[in-house]
C-alpha cells in the first residue's frame, strides 16, 4: 500500500492486533524468552514478549520500506498506545506490569492510561529528545493537521477537543490550554465505575459519578497515587471539580443515569 502511493501524499492508520489478549506467539520467539523467565517478576510471559518483539519488527518493516522508496525524511510516523498495559486484577496476569504506575488498563489511574508516544518529524523535531508536557489522544487529530498544512473540515473542526502539540514538538511552547479532561461514563473490567478526570500541572483529580467522591493527587511527587490529597487540599480539588464540571458541559459529555429497572438480585447474573 505505501508503495503504491509513495508519489502523493498519503495518511496510513496501521492498528496491530499485537499486543493484546488473547495470548499467542510465533513458537521459535515464546521459546526465546521461555529461557529468560524470571518467576518472581511480575511481568514473566514468554508468550507477551514474544509478541512484543512481532510488533517491533511489523514497525521496523514499515519505518523500512519508507527508507528504501526514500521518503522517509519527509514522512511523519506517529506510535501511540491506546490504554495502559493489563495487569490482570484480582491477580497479576503476568503479562505486563505497569508500576510504578497504579492498575492498568481500564482504571483511572496512571497505569490506565499512561502510554507511549513516539513522533517522528524529520529535520524538525530533534532525534532523540524528550518531553515530559502531558498531552492526550484526541490532540492527534488537530496536531496531525497543523503538521501536514491540511484545512480539515471547517464543521468538525469548530468542535475538536484536543489541541495542536506542534510547538512541543518544534520545542517552541507550549499547546494553548492549561488543563487537560478526560470523561469514562463506563463500567469496565474491573471494579472500574464511571469517572472524569482533570489533570493540571501536576495535580490530578478523578471524580466518580456513582458516589459522587473525589480523588485528589500530586503525580510528580506521588507518580503511584498513594495519598489521595482531596481532604487537605480542599480549596484546589474543588477549583479543580469545578473545572471539570464547566468542560462536561461545554462539551456536552453524556452522564450515566440511575437504571429504573435495575434489580440488585440480578446485577451479577451472566446470560
Amino acid at each position: 500500500w505505501i508503495e503504491s502511493h509513495k508519489n502523493a501524499p498519503f495518511y496510513l492508520n496501521y492498528w496491530m492486533f499485537s499486543v493484546h489478549a488473547p495470548f499467542d506467539a510465533k513458537k521459535a520467539l515464546i521459546e526465546k524468552y521461555r529461557t529468560r523467565v524470571d518467576p518472581d517478576d511480575p511481568q514473566r510471559s514468554p508468550t507477551y514478549a514474544a509478541m512484543i518483539e512481532s510488533l517491533d519488527q511489523s514497525v521496523g518493516r514499515v519505518l523500512a520500506r519508507l527508507e528504501a522508496l526514500g521518503i522517509a525524511e519527509r514522512t511523519i510516523v506517529v506510535f501511540t498506545s491506546d490504554n495502559g498495559g493489563y495487569v490482570g486484577y484480582g491477580g497479576n496476569s503476568g503479562a505486563t506490569w505497569n508500576g510504578p504506575l497504579r492498575l492498568g488498563k481500564g482504571s483511572c489511574y496512571e497505569g490506565g492510561h499512561r502510554v507511549p508516544l513516539v513522533i517522528r518529524w524529520p529535520s524538525v523535531a530533534p532525534a532523540g529528545s524528550v518531553c515530559r508536557e502531558p498531552v492526550v489522544s484526541v490532540d492527534l487529530y488537530p496536531t496531525i493537521l497543523a503538521l501536514t498544512g491540511v484545512r480539515g473540515d471547517a464543521k468538525h473542526n469548530a468542535a475538536v477537543d484536543g489541541a495542536d502539540i506542534t510547538p512541543l514538538l518544534r520545542q517552541t511552547g507550549t499547546p494553548a490550554r492549561d488543563a487537560i479532561y478526560w470523561h469514562y461514563p463506563h463500567y469496565n473490567i474491573l471494579p472500574q465505575t464511571p469517572y472524569g478526570a482533570v489533570r493540571q500541572g501536576d495535580y490530578k483529580l478523578i471524580e466518580f459519578d456513582e458516589d459522587q467522591r473525589i480523588e485528589l493527587y500530586n503525580l510528580k511527587d506521588d507518580l503511584g497515587e498513594t495519598t489521595d490529597l482531596a481532604g487537605q487540599m480542599p480549596q484546589l480539588a474543588g477549583a479543580l471539580r469545578a473545572r471539570l464540571a464547566t468542560w462536561r458541559e461545554s462539551v456536552g459529555a453524556q452522564m450515566p443515569q440511575p437504571n429504573p429497572n435495575y434489580d440488585a438480585t440480578r446485577a451479577d447474573q451472566r446470560p
